[in-house]
């Protein structure tokens, strides 16, 4: 999340630099740099700073200068004086001047630190005015003329039928194909949304639940695929399942920003025997066509920006501690399947073994035999088993080969701030 605020903010204050820079550098013949990252070690003379590109070290003299800017106004006219004493390890630095012919030393003409503590300050408030002004869903409809979305919003006992109207100034956002990544997502517009897409909307909610004015509008589009694993490689990242729906191979790619759970067994069949019922927590039971495409999501969580997510996961998402994702709700004290994700037990992907039933939810992309895993949820065999045992009466429904469609209860959703 951190991460993801400050490559946003520190893309308005690299385009301010470079206008800068360009009106007042001379032609000397020499071509102004921008480099942007982390602080990874700091003395009196040079700061490592780890950028995406590797570690560059910045040289310091007498007379490079020091700013200051804000997550809340990162442009280069709200800079305020600062010291070198001021910056710290995993703080954030846009650093001007010339690289070196190497590339790997930038003697600093300027400085410009955003601190982490002001990054976390401001990572605080976005996510409570997520939680509290954020509805999330699944579109149902789209008017053209009066750009209204409707969307069902899934909470563990109902779903609601909400209506979103998008203000005077709202943003539109939307995920690239393939990617999971908030950082990677396009300016958008309401053309764009399709029915069956998952959105997560900010902004203001009427009395009785029915309206929503939004001031930011995040759609994407997403799929569940589930499989028995066949091999793990925790080093590289990578589970092989055979696919539930085409008893194909499938490589999923676990990285840093992977949700990884593990749904608790009694609440698996019991909520696989509710749906085996013809209902289930959430609403209508869900249909997965090939590759799930067709599968019934759970939620999106507001963006956060290197492209991964919120809180910071360990390598290979190891931490994993939870997300949220589609289906939400409202938030506000409402309690919702990302709530109840939230709580389930964190694993490793060295904890998968060959034999284990998971499901993973991604974008959708062309290529089917890999996907990029958003949230991956260990000890689903009870919605498959139930599938399974449903699959000569749901055939029309998407199942193929005497193998039923299969819902699992907040599954999908992106990364999101």
């Amino acid at each position: 999340m951190r991460q993801k605020i400050f490559l946003l903010l520190s893309l308005s204050l690299i385009f301010s630099l470079f206008s800068a820079i360009s009106a007042q550098t001379p032609e000397t013949g020499a071509k102004p740099s921008v480099a942007t990252g982390d602080v990874a070690a700091l003395a009196a003379n040079k700061i490592v700073l780890q950028t995406k590109d590797g570690a560059v070290e910045v040289l310091l003299s007498p007379k490079t200068e020091y700013k200051r800017v804000t997550p809340e106004n990162p442009v280069l006219k709200a800079a305020v004086a600062a010291n070198l004493s001021d910056i710290g390890v995993g703080d954030k630095l846009v650093v001007t001047g010339v690289f070196a012919a190497d590339k790997k030393s930038l003697p600093a003409k300027s400085v410009y630190l955003m601190t982490k503590a002001d990054i976390s300050q401001k990572q605080t408030k976005e996510s409570e005015q997520w939680r509290e002004r954020g509805i999330a869903g699944k579109v149902t409809a789209i008017n053209p003329q009066t750009k209204q979305i409707t969307i069902e919003v899934r909470g563990l006992a109902n779903t609601t039928s909400v209506v979103v109207t998008p203000k005077e100034t709202v943003k539109f956002r939307r995920y690239a194909p393939g990617s999971v990544k908030y950082s990677e997502s396009v300016t958008s517009s309401i053309a764009d949304i399709k029915t069956g897409d998952m959105i997560r909307a900010l902004g203001d909610k009427s009395a009785d639940g029915t309206a929503f004015a939004a001031e930011e509008v995040l759609t994407g589009a997403f799929q569940t695929v589930a499989g028995t694993v066949k091999s793990v490689d925790a080093a590289k990242g990578e589970v092989i399942i055979s696919d539930f729906q085409t008893n194909k191979d499938v490589t999923v790619a676990v990285g840093n920003s992977t949700m990884l759970k593990k749904f608790p067994e009694e609440m698996a069949q019991r909520m696989a025997q509710m749906q085996m019922g013809g209902g289930r927590p959430g609403g209508q039971p869900g249909t997965a066509g090939q590759n799930g495409q067709g599968g019934q999501p759970g939620g999106m969580r507001p963006p956060q920006a290197d492209g991964s997510a919120q809180p910071p996961r360990g390598e290979n998402g190891q931490q994993g501690q939870g997300r949220g994702g589609f289906g939400g709700g409202m938030r506000g004290g409402q309690g919702g399947i990302d709530d109840m994700l939230e709580r389930f037990p964190t694993i490793a992907v060295s904890d998968l073994k060959a034999g284990d039933a998971i499901a993973v939810s991604s974008t959708k992309s062309p290529n089917t035999d890999r996907v990029t895993a958003i949230k991956l949820l260990a000890g689903v065999e009870p919605f498959l088993r139930a599938a399974q045992a449903t699959g000569g009466n749901n055939r029309q429904r998407g199942g193929q080969g005497g193998q039923g469609s299969f819902s699992i209860p907040g599954l999908d959703g992106a990364d999101f701030p």
